[in-house]
């Protein structure tokens, strides 16, 4: 068994950040979210691993990553010169595939499953895919995914990418399992109306060949870290349930800590409260504030008379006597600094190198 991340695509969905940062290397809790879907590999114990990766960030994932052995994997990079769709990305990724059946991951998915739970589904099933799907209510979120519609026993009927009318209630949510029919089947469809291969019309292609198509009905959480309330959601999540209390930095006898905090080495916390659940990253300094709950702080960052609520801060900010910010992402580097004489709530999406003065 392989598997294949995809960490390619713009991210426009999170510009301005991801005019610097790609989307799939976002901290989630201090930690990218491509992270996630790579530990999920290691523990499902697949060693050979291919990640497509872009132009435009293709060097600063090779950079996260390295060669896997962090989780003791060997790392392929393919390259997909343009995000031509996910079944584009398998096929490019053909060479390094083989006949191997595999895995596929969507690097910026954060899905609470095991994917060794998947594995053997697969093979007791006898599938030549097995797709993750999850039940939604809301149509607004269906015209955004791949759909598939079932029959009353359950079965996989049909597949449509973003319908504007879904015939179905199950969402794709971004982790798949394919023998090596599936290259046959991308072999036999066309780009869609968005000029992509479609994933669906790929699984589709499959039923119309005879092949056995299965669907694996998730019950836990799945988060798709793409805008950026979603991706306030997943750090909240995150901090919620896998978030494990760490004191590795100093705290001072002034500051109080309640709930579950991690604060990492050589952080400096002073005449500060830490609400938890609160991520403070490697080398921050916080001094007079209130952070938390549900907010990480990127190494670096410091943070003076402030206020910081459920919001993700990047690394080497500097954020100085701000009353309150909540439901924020702010990029790295960003400077935030507020007129004394002012007050309020106040809320922010900052890409890398910006500087406010308030």
């Amino acid at each position: 068994m392989k598997a294949l991340v995809l960490s390619g695509g713009k991210g426009t969905r999170l510009k301005p950040l991801t005019n610097t940062l790609t989307k799939q290397l976002v901290p989630v809790a201090n930690k990218p979210i491509l992270f996630y879907a790579l530990d999920q590999v290691a523990e499902a114990g697949i060693t050979d691993v291919g990640i497509i990766i872009s132009p435009e960030t293709g060097q600063s994932v090779k950079e996260a990553v390295g060669d896997g052995s962090r989780w003791g994997c060997s790392v392929t990079y393919i390259l997909q010169p343009e995000p031509l769709g996910l079944a584009h990305a398998v096929k490019i990724a053909r060479d390094f595939l083989g006949d191997s059946p595999f895995v596929m991951h969507l690097g910026d998915t954060l899905v609470e499953v095991s994917l060794s739970q998947l594995i053997g589904r697969f093979h007791e099933t006898g599938s030549d895919a097995l797709i993750v799907l999850k039940e939604v209510s809301d149509p607004n979120i269906l015209r955004k995914v791949g759909v598939v519609q079932l029959n009353r026993a359950g079965e996989v009927v049909s597949l449509e990418e973003k319908p504007q009318e879904p015939k179905g209630r199950h969402a794709l949510v971004g982790i798949y399992i394919f023998t090596p029919a599936s290259h046959e089947a991308i072999t036999r469809i066309k780009p869609s109306w968005r000029g992509e291969l479609e994933i669906t019309e790929a699984i589709q292609e499959l039923l119309n060949m005879g092949r056995k198509v299965n669907g694996y009905f998730l019950d836990g959480w799945w988060l798709d870290a793409g805008k950026k309330d979603d991706l306030l959601t997943a750090n909240r999540v995150v901090l919620d349930r896998f978030l494990k209390p760490s004191i590795r930095g100093e705290i001072d006898d002034k500051s109080k800590v309640s709930g579950k905090v991690e604060v990492r080495e050589r952080a400096l916390i002073r005449n500060s409260v830490l609400q938890g659940p609160v991520s403070i990253a490697e080398d921050c300094v916080i001094i007079d504030s209130h952070i938390g709950p549900s907010t990480s702080i990127g190494r670096g960052t410091h943070i003076e008379c402030s206020f910081v609520q459920h919001s993700v801060i990047l690394e080497n900010c500097s954020i100085i006597q701000v009353e309150r910010i909540t439901d924020s992402l702010i990029g790295s580097e960003v400077t935030l600094r507020r007129d004394a004489h002012k007050s309020g709530n106040l809320r922010f999406f900052v890409g890398d190198n910006a500087k406010i003065e308030l």
